[in-house]
This record gives C-alpha cells, sequence and structure tokens, in this order.
C-alpha cells in the first residue's frame, strides 16, 4: 500500500493557486480537466516531495474545483494538512507579509495554523528541533479557529 494525496474542494482556482503556490509555495504537477463530469482535478506537491517518476510520485495535494457552484462547510471537520517547513518564523512572516492570518503563531518555535481560501487548516511544522522562542511570535495571541 501506499498513500497518494488528499483532496480538498475549492470554490475558486486562481484564489486557491494564489494561496497554495504562490504563497505557501507548493508546486502545481499535473491538471485534469473532466467535461462530462464537469471538475478540474489540479495536483499540488511541495518542492522537496516532487518527483518526475509516476512511479515513484510523492504524496499530493488534490484540489477538486466542480464546475457547477456548491457550498463547502465544515472544513475544521476534514482535520487539515501538514507540511515541515525549513525557517517556521520566516514561513509565517511570507505569509503574513502577502496578507494570510496566522491562526495559531508558531509561539514555541515549531508549530504555527493557517487556513486557506476555502477553511481548510494547513499546520505548518519547524524542520528539525524547534527554533528559539522569539517575539514578536512568542505574545502573538491565535486569531480565529484553527
Amino acid at each position: 500500500m501506499r498513500y497518494l494525496h488528499t483532496m480538498v474542494r475549492i470554490t475558486d482556482i486562481d484564489r486557491s493557486l494564489d494561496f497554495y503556490c504562490n504563497k505557501l509555495g507548493l508546486e502545481e504537477i499535473r491538471r485534469h480537466e473532466n467535461d462530462k463530469g464537469r471538475y478540474t482535478l489540479i495536483f499540488l506537491a511541495a518542492p522537496k516531495d516532487k518527483s518526475t517518476s509516476a512511479t515513484a510520485r510523492a504524496p499530493e495535494l488534490e484540489l477538486t474545483y466542480n464546475w457547477d457552484p456548491e457550498v463547502y462547510s465544515g472544513g475544521r471537520n476534514f482535520g487539515h494538512l501538514a507540511y515541515k517547513v525549513d525557517n517556521i518564523y520566516e514561513t509565517c512572516k511570507r505569509l503574513m507579509d502577502a496578507g494570510v492570518t496566522i491562526n495559531r503563531p508558531p509561539r514555541d518555535g515549531n508549530m504555527a495554523f493557517v487556513k486557506s481560501p476555502d477553511n481548510i487548516s494547513i499546520e505548518l511544522l519547524q524542520e528539525g528541533e524547534p527554533l528559539p522562542i522569539q517575539e514578536p511570535w512568542a505574545s502573538m495571541p491565535n486569531t480565529g479557529s484553527w
């Protein structure tokens, strides 16, 4: 058995790709348009997870866009996606500078949470040992839910 991907439904392709690719740093691997089923599938991977071999394909995030509008709720019930990052503070600063709310700041130098445009919680974890605790993160309160 091999883990393949996690699927989340999205409501706006451009907003979602801006968040997941431009802000979070994932890369689009492939895309599938299904006219009969009226949906688009977009597969993303973290840069360190990418592989050119289909048999050794890394775990991916599948964004599913249904062409007929739907209202999705319960994003938090899904749980969350999790990614390791090289520097939790630099990643959170870059996301904040791009307009992303840090819902759970990395007060411990190890973990933070943000949300996608479709309210999917994303956990960011420091690669290796936690970084030394520092401001402004140490005293930054939570914002909303995560």
